[in-house]
């Protein structure tokens, strides 16, 4: 399948700071563009390189609303946060299409609003599965909510997915997206540290960890080589720790 989002360019010139974050990062002053050419693609990098901020102004770039609860007030604001969308520009294959933004420490605030609706037109929980949200564990939560929303044509961003879900569920999460992607009408770009998705056949793999963002293959991620290397040498961890599992 070709992508619905193609192209995303990055126009430093419009950058309203270079001394704030987002903006005051190598990452996107040096990055001009970033390509989608699979219809499963993730960004990965170490926390602070600006995976999550990318992927939030991508979504409101493409119109895609972001359920988030008011927010509180913070000791240092920083006004330009939120400003990266308004220095990007977008391409699409054949027109913008519907979709969604995920984040775990948002879902809760969705679903609270769901149950709001349900309480008016109880057969909305149909969509879901036939029950709350809110009454399924929050792993169980996520998947009902995954299974219902990605069988719709569309863009979907998806940050950190991976937090509340045992491996398991990761796998699970994984074999969704494999099914979608292979449909042929679901695009995911998504943010994630866990090696489980990463493995997910015929996607592409973004690194915010080099200068431009560039594609690495699965067995060149740290994920992967730490994961591995633990699995085979857990004794070289455990030796940092003495016998009673102490420090």
């Amino acid at each position: 399948m070709s992508t619905h989002l193609q192209k995303v360019r990055l126009y430093a010139d419009r950058y309203p700071t270079r001394e704030c974050y987002p903006f005051h990062l190598d990452l996107f002053q040096k990055t001009h563009f970033i390509e989608f050419l699979s219809p499963v693609t993730f960004f990965i990098g170490e926390n602070g390189t600006g995976k999550s901020t990318l992927l939030r102004a991508l979504s409101i770039k493409c119109g895609i609303h972001i359920w988030e609860s008011s927010e509180r007030k913070r000791f240092k604001p920083n006004p330009y946060e939120k400003e990266l969308y308004r220095a990007i520009g977008i391409e699409w294959r054949d027109g913008s299409v519907p979709g969604s933004f995920f984040a775990s420490d948002i879902f809760r605030n969705f679903s609270q609003i769901l149950d709001d609706w349900a309480s008016m037109d109880p057969q909305i929980l149909d969509y879901f599965g036939g029950k709350s949200l809110l009454t399924q564990s929050h792993g169980q939560s996520l998947i009902s909510f995954f299974r219902a929303r990605y069988r719709i044509k569309g863009l979907y961003f998806m940050d950190e997915p991976e937090t509340a879900l045992s491996p398991k569920s990761q796998m699970e999460l994984l074999d969704l997206l494999i099914q979608m992607s292979r449909a042929g009408h679901a695009q995911f770009v998504i943010a994630t540290h866990s090696p489980i998705l990463l493995a997910c056949p015929g996607s592409t793999i973004l690194s915010f960890d080099y200068i431009p963002i560039k594609p690495v293959a699965y067995q060149e991620t740290e994920y992967y080589q730490f994961y591995k290397d633990f699995m085979n040498h857990q004794n070289k961890y455990l030796e940092r720790f003495g016998s009673d599992g102490q420090v």
